[in-house]
């Protein structure tokens, strides 16, 4: 199922194109039926790995796949902050095991993420994306390396390009990865996502969550969980700036 249903794309091919190390290889599914397929398939083994009942498939009212962790959000064997490079792999222990698990992707050993948020044809995997430059794409249905103009420039000068996204939020943050890697962004790419995020109520919960899915993963998980600990106690719970302000000091 994978070897016909799969669509590589996102910042390995940019790296190749550019000659750089490659950080991960992202895996994506033309079909809602194989992403669950391969869901199911991981959180089994990496539970069966670990001898405990730690991950859960679950599927939402709105049809997307989500794994639950029951600890803290995230299920891990090791691994660093997000925009850093996978750790070093153990020779002794075997390839292409579940190692990282979260509630929209699968991270195996050997540098391979299975994203499961997302599904469907490349345009459609690629409404969610942000930058152009990481929109070439493999699809192992026809083994076509598609490239396109508009990637290949943003390549070439290093330029970043905000094409709109789902999740402005994270975009925003995103920018600090590509800038320390020596891409250049305008002011008018900031302003591209600044109205978008104005379109977004960042004072709900669910809201927060779903834009910081991707990026800094354990810090904002624990302030996801400082809210949603408080929204517990107290349904009246509203935060504002401030508060946001006074827990991030305290985590970061």
């Amino acid at each position: 199922m994978v070897d016909k249903h799969s669509i590589i794309t996102g910042g390995c091919i940019a790296s190749m194109l550019l000659g750089e190390k490659i950080n991960d290889f992202d895996y994506y599914f033309d079909s809602r039926n194989v992403a669950l397929e391969v869901t199911k398939y991981y959180v089994e083994e990496f539970n069966r790995i670990r001898g405990a009942e730690i991950a859960e498939l679950r599927e939402k009212d709105n049809g997307r796949i989500s794994i639950f962790i029951s600890s803290d959000g995230i299920a891990e064997e090791n691994y660093g902050d997000e925009d850093e490079d996978l750790p070093a792999e153990d020779n002794t222990k075997q390839d292409y095991r579940p190692i990282f698990l979260t509630s929209n992707a699968i991270t195996l050993s050997n540098k391979i993420q299975l994203v499961i948020r997302f599904f469907g044809s490349p345009e459609e995997i690629h409404e969610n994306y942000d930058f152009v430059h990481c929109t070439n794409y493999w699809y192992s249905k026809t083994g076509e390396l598609v490239l396109n103009q508009a990637a290949l420039e943003s390549l070439l000068s290093k330029e970043l390009y905000y094409v709109g996204s789902k999740y402005p939020l994270c975009s925003l943050i995103r920018t600090r990865k590509f800038i320390k890697r020596g891409w250049n962004i305008n002011a008018g790419q900031y302003l591209k996502m600044a109205m978008q995020l104005n379109e977004l109520d960042l004072r709900d919960v669910e809201t927060l969550e779903e834009q910081l899915i991707g990026v800094d993963i354990t810090y904002f998980q624990m302030l996801i969980e400082a809210l949603n600990e408080r929204k517990e106690k107290n349904k009246d719970f509203a935060y504002d700036s401030g508060y946001i302000a006074t827990i991030v000091d305290r985590i970061f």
